[in-house]
């Protein structure tokens, strides 16, 4: 059984003291490859060395670089001009994290509209997909998208309607679902999961956050993805293998992976 875990910040500080001990025990745990997206252009160097470091046991690691929407406050004018040059030096699999957070309320809309529209057009002259941030903003999102359209991408950590899901399939975006959909708590997430298509949906863990329910409280890891399937197998009934098969050929398909 071979597992993608389509969102981790494996590059973070809180993996620095057992990152490869981690990445050999995802190894185990069936993973077979991990992307991380990035948050903003001071990490982009280590992010990318760390994608490029093949001595490590375990999965494949695939970079993508963007600029979150959440740390505008770290964000520069010079930082899409970077980013153009990025993608033209480097072999990324895809834009993100990108987006729009209308939950955070102190952050400027207009602001990451504009960052948003602007990483949206770095995509589209490259072909590349985008990973998407999304909170309380899918509607805005959606309409953007719908303007600059892409070739398509993973609204990560899925939330939103069910209407909302056929419109980013509709633009050619799988779905990803995490540990929230493990707690047992999450209604809506689960009858999310178990509606929709499941040529849409991808796996993910977006650790060091958001981590399981067995492991409430601790810092989330790429290795607890089994624990997404298994969720994902409950809500549709469905056999965890065939599942795996599945969201690994979806996460394969969209960010055009080996």
């Amino acid at each position: 059984m071979e597992l993608i875990d389509t969102h981790c910040h494996l590059d973070v500080p809180e993996f620095a003291a057992d990152r490869a001990a981690v990445r050999q025990r995802c190894g185990a745990a069936g993973l077979v490859g991990i992307v991380i997206p990035a948050i903003d252009a001071d990490g982009w160097p280590d992010l990318l060395a760390l994608c490029a470091d093949g001595s490590a046991v375990g999965p494949a690691l695939y970079p993508a670089l963007g600029l979150h929407p959440v740390y505008l406050d770290r964000h520069r004018e010079t930082d899409i001009a970077a980013l153009e040059r990025m993608v033209s030096d480097r072999k990324l699999v895809a834009i993100g994290e990108i987006g729009l957070d209308y939950f955070v309320r102190e952050l400027d809309p207009a602001r990451q509209q504009a960052l948003f529209e602007a990483q949206l057009e770095i995509a589209r002259s490259t072909g590349l997909p985008v990973l998407l941030h999304v909170r309380k903003a899918h509607d805005e999102v959606l309409t953007t998208l719908r303007r600059l359209p892409v070739v398509g991408g993973i609204a990560h950590a899925f939330n939103g309607s069910l209407p909302q899901a056929q419109q980013y399939r509709d633009l050619g975006f799988k779905l990803g679902f995490g540990g929230m959909l493990t707690f047992a708590r999450s209604t809506k997430l689960g009858r999310l999961a178990a509606q929709i298509p499941l040529e849409s949906i991808v796996l993910e863990t977006d650790a060091p956050d958001l981590t399981v329910a067995a492991h409430r409280g601790e810092r989330n890891s790429p290795e607890y993805l089994p624990d997404v399937l298994a969720a994902l197998a409950r809500v549709r009934d469905a056999d965890p293998g065939e599942l795996a098969a599945f969201t690994t050929a979806n996460a394969r398909a969209v960010l055009a992976l080996p």
